[in-house]
């Protein structure tokens, strides 16, 4: 499991640290992902901080280059998962609804080889976060993850399958406009 601890920043903080009420996003993000190994979280802003969080066991994947977008993120995360990994569950930390159930639906939908499953959640139709790599995807998600498009491009144009989770959540991302 991969979790974007992010480049960004919202009220003036890296988007991991900050705290809407329930804790700091990224401890929010990571209970989503809780159970599954590993799990990887990848930090830029606030690095030293945001790892000071984590607790023991998780991966911490330092990315010097989240200035360049969530595209660094992405490909650092990657690059820095175990070989015996088979796929990677991309997580952000500014879905403020989105947990473990949207986690658990997404893998669970995900058919055999999970290697080559490329997948999605959706809410009412829309395709969002969280995101399903089986690892035969990786090389092209890594060829085309650049600025802040992360994956967008290579899910669109290889059709990822989206699975319905507006049941369990609405996917939105805090940072979109209007969005609190």
């Amino acid at each position: 499991m991969l979790l974007a601890a992010g480049s960004g920043r919202r009220y003036g903080r890296p988007k991991a640290l900050v705290d809407t009420g329930d804790g700091p996003w990224v401890l929010r993000a990571l209970a989503a992902l809780a159970g599954r190994d590993p799990i990887a979280v990848v930090v830029g802003a606030g690095a030293d901080e945001v790892t000071s969080l984590l607790p023991a066991g998780v991966l911490t994947v330092r990315n010097e280059d989240f200035a360049l977008g969530m595209g660094s993120s992405l490909r650092a995360g990657l690059l820095a998962m175990p070989d015996d990994v088979d796929a990677a569950v991309v997580m952000l930390v500014d879905l403020p609804d989105v947990g473990d159930a949207v986690v658990g639906r997404l893998v669970a939908a995900a058919a055999e080889p999970i290697g080559a499953a490329l997948m999605r959640a959706g809410y009412g139709g829309r395709p969002g976060h969280p995101v399903l790599l089986g690892r035969e995807h990786w090389p092209g998600v890594l060829a085309s993850a650049t600025g802040d498009q992360g994956a967008r491009r290579y899910l669109a144009d290889h059709e990822a399958r989206v699975v319905e989770c507006g049941d369990l959540a609405t996917g939105t991302d805090i940072d979109r406009p209007g969005a609190s």
